[in-house]
């Protein structure tokens, strides 16, 4: 009897024991379950935090995602003939940027992007690529013009800011095609203004933008933005001596691009106001070392010109001697020391424009003034 009772007595503890056991497991199971919840919200909303983009960076991701659509990629061809076979053949030469500037199709670029190119096509950002046609250059400029068949299909363009307000250190943004690599954003700031640079043609080319922002080979004739994601120049060369960006390069500015390629699209050339004389940069050279002056020589005057009607002269041959007529010397109170001057002062000048020329006539220094045609 007592051992019975002993016996349940103890069984029962026993059920007892493994109920308050089960009970305490489960609520520490439930505890380090809570507990590993709490924790992987938590390391979740940390991990969601440090994704979270600051504001600043935001608004550059969301201006190069607008102003990617209308930056495109330029691929090129050369002909090649075979020595063997004399058989003509088209192979890689080099590639670029460019940007659009119509909805219809029209891109701009560099001209040195498709010099000497047999055929361009031209890669839009989602993938789908053109055979462009070549509609016009300015190599003085350093710009060309192309144009792709979209049958009717509407581009996205960039926005046309301008350049003639710009500052020294706000931020500017690259966008094109280093090496090949489409769709490339390097980001800087402006880093001088009003440069100088030599053109395609061999003429200089005045007000440029001088970024650090890296440019590289394939950056050519792709879009330099400021922070409202509008144009402020194109992306043209850039110094250093590896042939990779070492923080020097530059842009055309927009004023300029502006100017020419309309006139580009509508003629297909540019042509600046003209003075109706003839001018060399060579003849200029040897004339200024032999004579030891600065400015430009007229060689000749147009027949029936506005030059010709305000008395300008050029070289006259007397006993067989060539005889050096008028020297520009100043264009509206500006130097002109050389040829280059004398076409940048042009460049910025339009027809019907009246000029004042400072002269220098044998001994003297006169004043003419000139309407451009």
């Amino acid at each position: 009897m007592n051992r019975s009772i002993q016996v349940l007595v103890t069984v029962g503890l026993l059920s007892i024991g493994g109920m308050l056991g089960h009970h305490f497991s489960s609520n520490s199971n439930s505890q380090q379950r809570s507990m590993f919840t709490q924790s992987a919200v938590a390391a979740s909303d940390e991990l969601t935090q440090s994704e979270t983009l600051r504001s600043d960076e935001q608004y550059v991701v969301n201006l190069f995602k607008e102003a990617s659509a209308g930056t495109v990629h330029i691929n090129t061809m050369g002909r090649r003939v075979d020595l063997w076979t004399r058989r003509a053949y088209e192979v890689p030469q080099g590639s670029g940027s460019g940007f659009i500037w119509s909805k219809d199709g029209i891109i701009i670029t560099n001209y040195h992007v498709i010099r000497q190119a047999t055929s361009a096509k031209v890669v839009l950002n989602d993938g789908t690529e053109y055979k462009a046609d070549l509609l016009g250059v300015s190599p003085n400029h350093d710009l060309a013009v192309l144009k792709i068949d979209t049958e009717g299909e509407s581009l996205p363009t960039l926005e046309l800011g301008l350049s003639e307000n710009l500052q020294v250190g706000q931020d500017v943004f690259a966008i094109g095609n280093p090496f090949g690599l489409d769709q490339t954003l390097t980001t800087g700031i402006i880093s001088a203004l009003g440069r100088e640079i030599r053109g395609a043609g061999g003429m200089p080319i005045d007000g440029v933008i001088q970024t650090d922002a890296a440019i590289n080979p394939g950056n050519s004739g792709g879009p330099l933005l400021n922070s409202r994601g509008k144009v402020i120049g194109i992306n043209t060369m850039i110094v250093s001596t590896s042939g990779s960006s070492a923080g020097i390069g530059f842009a055309v500015p927009i004023d300029t691009v502006q100017r020419v390629v309309p006139q580009i699209i509508e003629t297909g050339k540019y042509q600046p106001a003209q003075l109706g004389i003839a001018v060399d940069q060579r003849v200029n050279i040897q004339i200024q070392r032999r004579l030891g002056i600065e400015g430009v020589a007229v060689l000749a005057v147009k027949e029936g010109s506005t030059a010709e009607a305000a008395g300008l002269t050029g070289l006259v041959r007397k006993q067989g001697r060539v005889q050096i007529g008028d020297v520009i010397t100043a264009i509206n109170g500006e130097p002109v020391k050389n040829v280059g001057d004398y076409m940048q002062i042009l460049d910025k000048l339009k027809d019907g424009d009246v000029i004042r020329l400072d002269i220098q006539r044998e001994i003297e220094i006169v004043e003419i003034e000139v309407e451009l045609e």
